[in-house]
């Protein structure tokens, strides 16, 4: 009989990460769960790694790189509990993370995704996320990301959705919505998926006491790398195609028009703009896949337009708040210097 949780672990040559991952899952207080690995192909030694240590740990071994949807969907599939969580192998899990996230699956009937408080690795007077919006510009934003950690997110909270960096998850909405949009590949991936549930119904908590450390970024060279550039851009636009109700387009278009050049000026100024523009071309021809995908997740929306106008302009408010005490937080920094 499998535990209650499925924990997903996908891997693509961190083995350097997964020691301190896998070590700290053996101390969680929550005892009724199992740990997947799924390696993608990895040249630098990971599965043998995982064998002689954590032989506890099951494997599944793809023999090439699916990215983060595929490797996840593929543990998923092989799984059966009734709670998934999701967590990278960059990251360290306070002991109580995973109690945490299924007292309150217990408690919030209503929910059906469950975000982790993450904090970044090097200083964890930092956080790096505390539940996942979607400004209207269609850019996605982690809450609390750089802030320092001053208790502000110490409450649950009901947020767009949870990056799945940690995430806890129903299987019966994902049976309903569907796994991890693989034509994602990597990045928004997680976005795409908290917008089909919201527009079915599920809602997604914050909670704050499931505590995670977390390196980021580490197997695509960093938020900043083309890699990961080229594969935001694409996705982003992606996901408001298959996602954003009709009735909302004409309302968030000059947003997302906004936000589309303020992307373009960053990235022309980090060196990184020929990934951009690669990123848009990439958009461009996944359209008619996206579109032919959105028809059935719009058949699938049980919920108001005006429940998700209003969970966007809230989201983007949470967003806007949280980059402002993060500037305020850059700048207080430089004087402490």
């Amino acid at each position: 009989m499998p535990g209650r949780v499925t924990v997903i672990i996908p891997n693509w040559n961190t083995r350097r990460f997964l020691g301190t991952c896998l070590n700290s899952l053996r101390c969680q207080t929550f005892e009724d769960f199992e740990t997947i690995l799924v390696d993608s192909g990895s040249t630098d030694g990971s599965l043998e790694f995982v064998a002689t240590n954590f032989p506890e740990v099951k494997t599944i071994a793809l023999g090439e790189n699916r990215g983060f949807s595929g490797a996840v969907n593929a543990g998923i599939r092989a799984s059966g509990s009734e709670l998934v969580a999701l967590l990278n192998s960059d990251t360290e899990q306070d002991p109580r993370w995973l109690a945490a996230l299924v007292g309150a699956a217990d408690e919030y009937l209503e929910a059906g995704s469950f975000a982790s408080k993450l904090v970044t690795f090097d200083d964890r007077r930092v956080l790096d996320g505390a539940g996942d919006a979607l400004r209207a510009s269609g850019l996605p934003y982690r809450l609390g990301h750089g802030e320092r950690d001053r208790g502000q997110y110490g409450e649950r909270a009901f947020v767009f959705g949870a990056c799945a960096a940690a995430a806890l998850y129903r299987r019966v909405i994902l049976e309903e919505i569907g796994l991890f949009d693989e034509d994602f590949f990597a990045y928004c991936e997680d976005g795409d998926l908290s917008f089909r549930a919201q527009l079915a119904g599920y809602r997604c908590l914050y909670v704050p006491d499931a505590i995670v450390y977390h390196v980021g970024s580490a197997s695509t060279g960093g938020k900043r790398s083309p890699t990961a550039t080229r594969l935001g851009t694409r996705n982003s636009i992606s996901l408001l195609v298959k996602d954003l109700p009709a009735p909302l387009i004409w309302r968030f278009l000059p947003s997302f028009l906004a936000g589309q050049l303020g992307r373009l000026l960053v990235t022309a100024s980090t060196g990184v703009l020929r990934a951009h523009l690669m990123g848009l071309d990439e958009a461009i021809r996944h359209l008619p896949l996206m579109l032919q995908k959105r028809r059935e997740v719009q058949k699938r929306r049980r919920i108001p337009v005006a429940y998700i106008r209003e969970l966007l302009k809230e989201s983007s408010r949470a967003a806007r708040a949280s980059f402002l005490r993060r500037m305020r937080d850059d700048i207080l920094a430089r004087f402490e210097r």
